[in-house]
């Protein structure tokens, strides 16, 4: 079959069901009984001793007479590092291509780290592996070789094999370079049904549906996971992750999009301030409105979160002198954010009211302080603005030093929350 998707893949597959090759399939399912008896075996290399056998099956049988293709002759070259010479053209496609690679070898890559690292009690360092896999495929494309990743199927048969510690892959090396220079004329000897039967039950029992459960379990994720499963299967790897990918981004787009702003109080005589509709013990302050946005504010949620606050602060009218805003899950700005604040703070100051903006990362504080020359930083006793990086019982107790004298609600604070 010429399609590497499903729906494709199947139809041409049973079309062919003539010319199946049952002697390589009875091949195929031989040695796969034998690796699972050997895996029942921990010492007995099952890898190794079916592949052995393969090739004395190759010799002794005769196998390509039926049909049964062999690996054939590996023809290695000694290349110095150099760039290859390519018209524009070509280096265009070559960038669509690589960039399509990239994010299969990233996909397929941190999935296997990740997957087997947990199942070992690894410990996980996207940074460190990241930059192995692309210094990897430095050196490899420049001596003109394969790319290189850290395939599923690979890891799996280096686990199944027993590897236990990083050195199995420089053990792994040194063998390979050995079989280079010593067997590669026996190798080439190899039934191609018998690489094909190490390879599914290398990575037969990761196919367990039993590891989608969690996402079901836990209400998280299940579209992304059934999309990225069934645009593999409908329309190959690169387009069914890139269809999963976007599907992703989507999803989170709306999720942040549609967050609120909660209103928060003291819990009883603590200094920790929580959520006045999720905790009965906690109480407002007097005269002061304390808000939180349930998630970082950026150009497709800050409009949406800030009018809300318009209207908490409109509801509460004569009541309240001070406007306290956490923003401890914004860790940065975008420029939509920022302008969406300002006007955020020129509707409380022509309220008359004190705005303190509590819990501020560094990032975000910083450029706070350069976009609003008129804030002040910490200070008490001042109304207007107030940047603080401190939590929210130290604004509030700076709110209680000198609270501001709030006006009645003036035609432009109301024309500015109608709009």
């Amino acid at each position: 079959p010429a399609h590497a998707d499903l729906r494709h893949y199947l139809p041409e597959l049973l079309e062919q069901g003539a010319r199946w090759n049952l002697v390589g399939i009875a091949v195929c399912a031989a040695a796969l009984v034998l690796l699972v008896l050997c895996s029942r075996l921990r010492r007995v290399p099952g890898g190794l001793l079916v592949i052995a056998l393969g090739i004395a099956a190759g010799r002794w049988l005769d196998l390509p007479q039926y049909g049964i293709g062999m690996v054939g002759d590996i023809r290695l070259e000694l290349v110095l590092p150099s760039l290859p010479q390519l018209q524009h053209a070509q280096w265009l496609r070559l960038a669509e291509l690589g960039f399509a690679m990239v994010l299969i070898l990233y996909a397929e890559s941190c999935g296997a780290v990740r997957s087997f690292a947990l199942k070992h009690g690894d410990a996980v360092s996207p940074n460190r592996d990241l930059l192995a896999l692309g210094a990897a495929n430095l050196i490899s494309g420049l001596f003109h070789g394969m790319p290189v990743g850290a395939g599923y199927s690979a890891t799996s048969a280096n686990e199944a094999a027993g590897a236990r510690s990083r050195l199995a892959g420089l053990v792994a090396a040194g063998v390979v370079g050995l079989i280079v220079l010593t067997l590669l004329p026996v190798i080439a000897q190899t039934p191609v049904p018998v690489l094909a039967a190490v390879v599914i039950h290398a990575v037969g029992h990761t196919l367990n549906p039993a590891v989608f459960k969690p996402y079901f379990a836990w209400r998280r994720d299940r579209l992304v996971v059934i999309a990225a499963v069934l645009g593999v299967l409908l329309l190959g790897v690169l387009d069914g992750l890139l269809a999963a990918i976007a599907i992703s981004l989507l999803l989170m787009l709306r999720r942040l999009s549609e967050s609120r702003i909660s209103v928060l109080g003291r819990l009883e005589q603590t200094h920790d301030y929580v959520r006045l509709d999720l905790h009965p013990g906690a109480g407002a302050m007097p005269g002061i409105l304390i808000l939180r946005p349930d998630e970082a504010l950026f150009f497709a949620n800050a409009e949406r979160i800030l009018h809300l606050a318009r209207r908490l602060v409109v509801q509460q009218g004569e009541q309240i002198h001070s406007v306290i805003l956490s923003l401890e899950e914004s860790p940065d700005l975008d420029s939509s954010s920022l302008e969406a604040l300002r006007d955020f703070c020129d509707f409380i100051s022509a309220r008359g009211q004190m705005l303190i903006m509590a819990r501020l990362k560094e990032p975000v504080h910083d450029i706070l302080r350069r976009t609003m020359p008129g804030s002040a930083d910490d200070s008490a006793g001042r109304s207007g603005t107030v940047l603080s990086e401190l939590s929210v019982a130290a604004a509030v107790r700076l709110a209680q030093v000198e609270p501001a004298k709030p006006p009645p609600v003036d035609a432009a604070a109301t024309a500015i929350l109608e709009k």
